[in-house]
């Protein structure tokens, strides 16, 4: 606690500091009055009080936050790829104030310029808009004057306005100067402009506090308004309309990749500027909302309410007649779209399989059931070449399904082609039984002494000399040696088995169905 108190004070002793910005506005101002010198005052305590809250704040968090998240820089990027991206530092709320009040003050250009196209584009000087329309088919005409308008904007916006600022015309006074024209000759009658930030707790600085809250909701109503129209058409929540959206987006894209060069691309941007901009002419706006709202008017007028809906409920004839002779183009469109579309209501299948391994007890000779892995453990496989042992589970009941599927059938069945999932599998060494119980034998081999066997002692196949189907190998007695053959080059219980048998168990799954939004 005392290191915390230390701390805190500590910081708020930085925090009694001027911000930089006061410094460079107080060597740019001329001496104060009495009464300015005050507001200054009062101004410098606002803002000392306000870092103290800041550094207490930030230092309440610091004790919240752990020390992981709170030292961790954002992005991660290695310095070679952009060192100056790299190292960035963590949350501060008093790096966060400062940043939000120099960002404040330097915003104001950006509002004011919206102001003015605002402006234009409303026909408040309709002088300026028809100039702006003229500008825009010149570029439509001749897209290759897109070039040379950044520099127009540049000689008539910055600099011809810079120098008039720097050589002004004359007073107004017609009694004493008769010749009143412009002229740009002689010295600089006026310092150059500068830009400076808006000083903080100014007028300036909380009508662009206004302008920024103001452009924070319109983003949000915007966003909304947006997620609220293209979401749900888009995202599957009704699958008819966003599959009839992907078929319709699919053809025209197809359609546009071989015909896009046809299209009058002058003339529509031509016909789509000089339409969007007379839009907001006020006559004409004013007549798109008087047909919005007739429109909107006979929309509601023909789709009655509860009420009226249940009293033609009870008198059809009624109903049939107020039956309105139109229906709205939207619907009309997406009943269009979605009419053809077919679902699958049934969810997607799949068969998963589990093998069941067995190994051959070394003393007595008998099958002992080992476990139940996804993989047959064959003998040429990794893991028997590299001396592991199986992976699996010893219960049927621990089978679980793939993740995101569920069982569509209650119990497990017994693959009875064995050869095929062998073939498939590509599989050598190995002894394939087509009847009985279907198991899958190591073959033995001398040459793979070590290898397939290396998991039980060194004999390969003792036993008993009963196979898996009940019919006596005559290669299993002893003092009998014969060459190791697999399925593919002698009969069905023909050569010396191995201590490893493996069948294969099917089961059906089925896709399970998620709830919920994401």
């Amino acid at each position: 606690m005392d290191e915390f108190t230390s701390s805190l004070l500590s910081a708020i002793d930085e925090s009694t500091t001027p911000y930089v910005d006061d410094k460079e506005y107080e060597g740019q101002q001329e001496p104060e009055t009495e009464l300015a010198k005050r507001g200054r005052g009062l101004r410098s305590g606002i803002f000392r009080a306000a870092n103290i809250q800041d550094k207490l704040l930030e230092k309440l968090l610091a004790q919240v936050i752990p020390a992981a998240d709170g030292n961790r820089n954002v992005p991660d990027i290695s310095a070679s790829d952009i060192p100056a991206f790299a190292e960035r530092p963590a949350f501060s709320l008093a790096l966060m104030t400062a940043n939000f009040r120099r960002f404040n003050a330097r915003i104001g250009v950006v509002f004011r310029f919206q102001a003015r196209a605002l402006r234009v584009l409303s026909w408040r000087k309709p002088t300026h808009t028809l100039s702006l329309l003229a500008v825009y088919t010149f570029v439509c005409l001749d897209p290759y004057l897109l070039f040379a308008l950044p520099l127009a904007v540049s000689l008539f916006g910055i600099l011809v306005p810079s120098f008039i600022a720097r050589h002004p015309a004359p007073a107004s006074d017609e009694d004493r100067v008769r010749n009143l024209s412009y002229s740009p000759r002689g010295p600089p009658l006026a310092p150059a402009r500068a830009f400076k930030p808006t000083k903080e707790l100014s007028r300036d600085f909380f009508r662009n506090m206004g302008d920024l809250q103001n452009v924070m909701e319109d983003f949000s109503v915007v966003h909304d308004q947006i997620v609220a129209l293209v979401v749900p058409k888009t995202n599957f929540s009704d699958e008819a309309l966003s599959s009839a959206v992907f078929v319709v987006l699919s053809a025209a894209c197809l359609v546009m990749l071989i015909a896009a060069h046809l299209l009058p691309l002058r003339f529509l941007a031509l016909v789509g500027g000089w339409a969007g901009i007379w839009s907001g002419h006020p006559a004409v706006a004013r007549w798109i909302n008087q047909a919005k709202l007739q429109y909107t008017n006979s929309t509601s007028s023909s789709c009655p309410e509860t009420t009226t809906n249940t009293t033609q409920a009870k008198n059809p004839q009624h109903a049939q007649e107020n039956k309105p002779w139109y229906t709205n183009p939207a619907t009309s469109l997406q009943t269009l779209l979605t009419s053809d579309i077919l679902l699958d209501t049934s969810p997607e299948t799949r068969e998963v399989e589990i093998f069941e391994l067995q190994h051959q007890s070394p003393s007595s000779g008998e099958w002992e059931p080992w476990l139940f892995s996804p993989s047959p453990y064959e003998p040429l496989s990794a893991a028997r070449i590299a001396g592991e042992r199986p992976r699996g589970t010893r219960f049927f009941e621990d089978v679980l399904p793939p993740r995101g599927w569920e069982w569509s059938e209650k119990k497990w069945a017994l693959d009875l082609w064995s050869r095929e999932w062998v073939e498939e599998r590509i599989i050598t060494g190995v002894e394939v039984e087509t009847e009985g119980e279907r198991w899958v034998y190591d073959m033995w081999s001398e040459q793979r002494d070590g290898v397939v066997d290396s998991v039980s002692s060194g004999v390969g196949g003792g036993g008993d000399g009963q196979g898996g189907d009940g019919v006596v190998r005559g290669d299993n007695i002893p003092g009998v040696r014969r060459p190791g053959m697999s399925w593919e080059e002698g009969e069905e219980g023909m050569g010396r088995r191995g201590q490893w048998r493996r069948r294969r168990w099917v089961r059906m799954v089925k896709r399970k169905m998620v709830t919920g939004n994401r």
